[in-house]
């Protein structure tokens, strides 16, 4: 561990240089371009030394966003804005200056202000770089039901002493500060628990290998007993002589359960599902992948799987047309479109830019935004037409903020903050774009399978 010295500890010493982007970028140089070490108790101390300068590092970025969103609403605030929406637009630009999204922007900007207003000795803690910032996320976290006096009185508990909350793992703070919440104030750990109990939800993300992570937030004792029942079921199959593994049939059982089969070994669900994909792929004359709004990139023979499946359960599968310029993937047409960003106009915007266009904002698109405003003459078309989710469609409407259709291969938005920093936005390529792809010959088997899709 790094320490101080007696000098620099000292009050009244020399104020120390301020911390600008240029000594950050002598920082960054000397870690990118400086010999690594060459045995190894040095590595070792080198990569301890890292990771206290990276926890330090966080340290200062949470100061740095608290002075943003002070200096930020006392510029809203002159210029009239009421104060609840004075900090509109304040974490984005945080979130875009660590190119993280603007969910995390949220947090790291909510963590910071916590930290430095109730909990100066975990802020203190990470600013020395003796805990890192997810160590002090977890401190807040089980706090936040507390009053501010209460909560002081666990950040000197834990955080008063450094070099101890060092030693703790991730797991036994957790575990400290929900038994000190525990002991200074049970009705409010109480009253936390049945807010979190009536804020229950299902959820879906992308996994890795087209899979998806579907999870669900529930009482601890109904998903305690969800999880012992499918745990149950995979024992008594296995037991019978099933070859599946414990984990797949817990799976299995899920989905069965969920969806009402009963004896059959797939699940066909009847639902409509958007998938954007080349006619060369759809046919079978390649292996472009197909993606799906929301969720991303698709294996091509999963899609021909999907529509095999589909039909021989009977379930109704339609295709509708998009248009992209051969040249650059963009799509730029459908069958047909309409002057405002509803029915087949919305439909082309999400599926043209597939998520939320705010850089590093990997969200689903929620609402169909004009790039320059209506109201500033902004016309309702694809071209100045944006998909964006609903928070970053509100944070540009803070004072400041300027947007733009730039020329591109494909449709470009240039964003700029409040502060004048820039950032473009580029819609991805259409699915299954590939130039000049060349078709191949179908086999019998995707012949049949195309004449199907037409049929359909």
């Amino acid at each position: 561990m790094i320490e101080l010295t007696e000098e620099q500890h000292t009050e009244g010493a020399v104020p120390p240089p301020v911390l600008d982007a240029a000594a950050v970028q002598a920082m960054l140089a000397q870690v990118i371009w400086a010999d690594l070490p060459f045995e190894d108790t040095a590595r070792i101390d080198v990569l301890r030394g890292l990771q206290q300068l990276k926890c330090a590092a966080e340290g200062a970025q949470a100061a740095i966003a608290v002075d943003l969103d002070a200096s930020q609403r006392a510029r809203a605030a002159a210029h009239g804005v009421r104060p609840e929406k004075q900090g509109v637009g304040i974490a984005e630009q945080v979130a875009l200056a660590r190119r993280e999204s603007p969910h995390l922007g949220r947090r790291h900007l909510g963590l910071a202000k916590v930290l430095s207003t109730e909990m100066p000795h975990t802020l203190a803690a990470l600013r020395s770089g003796h805990i890192t910032e997810w160590r002090a996320t977890i401190l807040a976290r089980e706090t936040a039901c507390l009053d501010v006096e209460h909560r002081r009185e666990i950040d000197q508990a834990i955080a008063g002493d450094g070099e101890a909350l060092a030693r703790k793992g991730d797991r036994e703070t957790e575990q400290t500060a929900r038994k000190l919440a525990c002991v200074l104030d049970p009705a409010s750990v109480a009253e936390r628990r049945r807010r979190a109990e009536s804020e229950r939800t299902v959820t879906v993300r992308p996994a890795p290998d087209t899979m998806t992570w579907l999870t669900s937030s529930l009482p601890v004792r109904e998903g305690v007993a969800v999880f012992a029942a499918l745990k149950h079921e995979a024992a008594r199959l296995i037991a019978a002589g099933d070859k599946r593994s414990r984990g797949q049939i817990m799976a299995d059982t899920l989905v069965s359960r969920v969806l009402g089969r009963v004896g059959a070994d797939r699940v066909v669900p009847p639902l409509a599902v958007n998938v954007v994909i080349g006619v060369d792929a759809l046919l079978g004359a390649s292996d472009d992948p197909g993606t799906i709004p929301g969720y991303g990139p698709i294996p091509a023979d999963l899609v021909r799987e999907w529509i095999r499946d589909g039909m021989a359960a009977g379930v109704e599968v339609s295709h509708r047309r998009l248009f992209a310029d051969p040249k650059s993937g963009a799509l730029v047409a459908m069958e047909s479109s309409r002057r405002a960003f509803d029915g087949a106009l919305a439909d082309l915007i999400e599926l043209r830019d597939q998520k939320c266009r705010t850089r590093w904002c990997d969200a689903p698109v929620r609402h169909r935004d004009h790039v320059v405003k209506a109201g500033h003459g902004g016309p309702t078309s694809i071209a100045n037409g944006q998909g964006l989710c609903e928070a970053c469609n509100y944070a540009k409407e803070a004072i400041g903020w300027q947007a733009w259709p730039r020329p591109g291969p494909r449709h470009t938005v240039e964003v700029v903050t409040p502060t004048g920093h820039s950032y473009t936005s580029v819609a991805p390529p259409l699915a299954g774009w590939r130039p000049q792809s060349a078709r191949t010959e179908l086999s019998p088997a995707e012949r049949h399978l195309a004449r199907l899709i037409r049929a359909a």
